[in-house]
């Protein structure tokens, strides 16, 4: 039974752990928004907007769509292809929202 433990043990540590992602912005005007969406596939993260600032955290690496949800008279702001890579945050700047 120990040597099973040990190399139940030794498989487990050798494992390289996934690692995630951010992504991050701040959106202009700063009350023009409420959350923020990260859409890839059939994932989903969404966060609030605070002071016009925004993190997604824990994104698993690949190809994003950013969507803004915006306030009215302002309009939803989509970005295609944001790239998430292992371990990284990927800042996408200040987007201006659009009357």
């Amino acid at each position: 039974m120990a040597v099973l433990g040990i190399v139940v043990a030794s498989a487990l540590f050798s494992f390289n752990p996934f690692k995630n992602g951010a992504i991050k912005g701040t959106v202009s005007p700063s009350a023009a928004a409420t959350y923020a969406l990260g859409i890839a596939g059939m994932d989903t993260i969404k966060v609030p907007i605070n002071n016009g600032a925004f993190v997604l955290n824990e994104v698993k690496p690949g190809t994003y769509k950013l969507v803004i949800e915006a306030i009215s008279p302002y309009k939803d702001f989509e970005k295609e292809g944001v790239v998430v890579a292992d371990d990284k945050a990927t800042d996408v700047g200040e987007i201006t929202l659009q009357k």
